[in-house]
C-alpha cells in the first residue's frame, strides 16, 4: 500500500466532487494555483528570464517535470482582472476534464468567457426598470366635468393638471387636453348664448334685418302714396315689453281688393341729414306732427273713413337709420279687419260748397286730434296751451262757414249758420280755459269748452246731411 498524498484532495462535505471522482494525484510541482503568485524554490534559483522555465497559461495542458530535474522557477503571473480580490478564501478547483459535474470545456476553468460572469449582458436594457407613472386625478377629474358639461370647472381643472404633470412627470396630459377642449367650447357656448339672450332684440332692431320675406311682399319703405296693401303673417314682430310694432314686410293689393291699410303719403325726417338716430320716442313724436297734414290732405273728409281704420307712422328703427331711411310713411290701417275701396278724397268730384266746408273744418279736426296726454292737474300748462289752439280752431271754422262768398245750398244755409254760432261760443270758452293758471279752475274751463264743443257735433251731421257729404253712417266697406 502506497502512502496517501497530503495534498491529494480529501471526500468530505467541503469537496464533494473528489469523493464521487477519484484521480490521480497531481505532484506538487505540476499543479498551478492562478490565484496568487508562486513562491520560488529554496533550491537552485535559475533566472525568471529562462525560455525554459517559463508557464504558459495560454496552453491546456502542462506537462510534467522530470523527477530527477530541479523544480523551474515560475514567472509572476500576469494579474487576473476576473480573479477574487484579495484576502478572499481561496476559490476550490474545478473537477478534471471528463470527471461528473464538469461543465466547462476541455482545458479547465481559466477558458470560460469573461464576460459571461460580469454584471453588463449585452441585448438587455442596462438600468433598472422605472415603476409605471401615476394618472394625475386633476386630469381625470377635468375629463368627467367636461363630458357632464361642467364646462367652467373642467377648464380650471385641465388648466391644474397640466401644469402638475409638467411638474411632475405623471400620465393623464390627452384627458387634461380634452377636458380643457371641451371647457373653452362650453364657456364659449355659455357666453355667446347669453349674450344672444341679451342683445340679441336690440342687435336685430339696430341691424333691420328682416325675418324671411314672405310670399309676394314688398318691404314697407316700397310703399308710395294711394297704394294699399295687407299685413302677411310673419311680416312684422311685436314688442313682448309693449312697445311699438316693427313692420318688415307688407304685400302690396290694390284697393279694389279687400286690405288692411293704405298709404297717404310719406314726409321726410328733419334730422334726415344727421348720422345719429334721434331716437324711438323722438321719432315718434315727430312722425306724428310730419304725417298729420298729410293725412289730412289725403282723406280731406274724415268722417268718410271706415271706423276701424286708423292714423299709423312708419317710422325708420335705429338700423334702418344706419342704411339711409329718413322717411316716415303716413296710413290708415285697420289691424283687424280687411275694407275695399278707398279713403282717397277726389277734389274733382267735390262741388265749390263741399270743399269749402271740408277745409273749413279740417282746422278743428286738426287742433282737437291733438289734445295732451295725462291729466290736467299734472299737465296744466300744456292743456293751457292746446285750449289756446283750440279757441283759435273754432274761431277759424266759425269765420269760414259765414264767409259771404260761399255758395250754400238753400237747404243748407241755414244748417251752416247754426253751426259756426255753436263754434263761437265754443272759442270763448276756450279761450277762457287758455287765461287759467289755477290746475283745479283750469280742469273745469277745459270740461266746459268740451261740452260746447260736443253741442257742435249733431249741427255738423245736418250740415253734412245738406251738402251731400258723408255723416259717419257709411257701411263698412267704402265704394271705389
Amino acid at each position: 500500500m502506497s502512502k496517501p498524498d497530503p495534498d491529494a484532495p480529501v471526500p468530505g462535505p467541503e469537496n464533494p466532487a473528489a469523493a464521487e471522482n477519484p484521480v490521480a494525484p497531481v505532484a506538487p510541482a505540476d499543479r498551478v494555483d492562478l490565484g496568487k503568485e508562486a513562491a520560488p524554490p529554496a533550491e537552485s534559483p535559475q533566472p525568471a528570464d529562462t525560455p525554459a522555465d517559463r508557464v504558459d497559461l495560454a496552453k491546456t495542458d502542462v506537462p510534467a517535470a522530470p523527477a530527477d530535474a530541479a523544480p523551474p522557477a515560475a514567472a509572476p503571473a500576469p494579474a487576473d482582472p476576473w480573479a477574487a480580490p484579495a484576502g478572499a478564501p481561496p476559490l476550490a478547483p474545478p473537477p478534471p476534464v471528463g470527471a461528473a459535474g464538469a461543465t466547462g470545456p476541455a482545458g479547465g476553468w481559466a477558458s470560460v468567457p469573461p464576460a459571461a460572469h460580469s454584471g453588463f449582458q449585452p441585448g438587455y436594457p442596462y438600468g433598472y426598470p422605472q415603476p409605471p407613472k401615476q394618472v394625475n386625478g386633476f386630469a381625470i377629474g377635468a375629463l368627467v366635468t367636461g363630458l357632464v358639461c361642467a364646462w367652467p370647472v373642467a377648464l380650471v381643472l385641465s388648466i391644474v393638471a397640466m401644469v402638475q404633470i409638467r411638474k411632475r412627470a405623471e400620465r393623464g396630459m390627452g384627458m387634461a387636453v380634452t377636458g380643457l377642449v371641451f371647457g373653452v367650447f362650453g364657456v364659449m357656448v355659455t357666453v355667446f348664448g347669453v349674450l344672444g339672450a341679451v342683445l340679441g332684440p336690440v342687435d336685430r332692431a339696430d341691424s333691420g334685418a328682416p325675418p324671411k320675406a314672405p310670399a309676394g311682399s314688398v318691404r314697407w319703405s316700397a310703399l308710395k302714396s294711394g297704394d294699399c296693401y295687407s299685413s302677411p303673417d310673419g311680416g312684422s314682430r311685436v314688442d313682448p315689453e309693449g312697445g311699438d310694432e316693427t313692420v318688415y314686410w307688407v304685400r302690396k293689393v290694390p284697393c279694389s281688393a279687400p286690405h288692411h291699410g293704405e298709404v297717404a303719403g310719406t314726409a321726410r325726417t328733419p334730422a334726415g341729414d344727421s348720422r345719429t338716430y334721434p331716437g324711438e320716442s323722438a321719432i315718434r313724436e315727430r312722425a306724428a306732427e310730419l304725417c298729420r297734414p298729410v293725412l289730412d290732405d289725403y282723406a280731406l273728409d274724415q268722417w268718410a273713413i271706415p271706423d276701424g281704420m286708423d292714423e299709423i307712422y312708419l317710422y325708420p328703427t335705429a338700423g334702418n337709420w344706419k342704411y339711409g331711411e329718413r322717411y316716415i310713411t303716413c296710413a290708415f290701417e285697420d289691424r283687424d279687419a280687411e275694407h275695399v275701396g278707398t279713403v282717397r278724397t277726389d277734389r274733382g268730384s267735390l262741388t265749390s260748397a263741399q270743399l269749402a266746408y271740408l277745409e273749413a273744418v279740417r282746422g278743428f279736426n286738426t287742433a282737437y286730434a291733438n289734445q295732451p296726454k295725462g291729466e290736467v292737474a299734472t299737465a296744466g300748462s300744456e292743456y293751457a296751451t292746446w285750449a289756446g289752439r283750440m279757441a283759435a280752431a273754432s274761431r277759424a271754422e266759425a269765420e269760414q262757414l259765414s264767409r259771404t262768398t260761399t255758395s250754400w245750398p238753400d237747404a243748407a244755409k241755414p244748417k251752416v249758420a247754426a253751426l259756426a254760432a255753436a263754434q263761437r261760443d265754443a272759442a270763448t270758452a276756450w279761450e277762457s280755459a287758455a287765461r287759467t293758471t289755477d290746475p283745479t279752475a283750469l280742469e273745469g274751463e277745459i270740461r266746459r269748452a268740451k261740452l260746447l264743443t260736443a253741442k257742435t257735433t249733431p249741427l255738423s251731421v245736418d250740415a253734412r246731411r245738406e251738402l251731400g257729404l258723408s255723416t259717419g253712417e257709411q257701411v263698412p266697406d267704402l265704394r271705389v
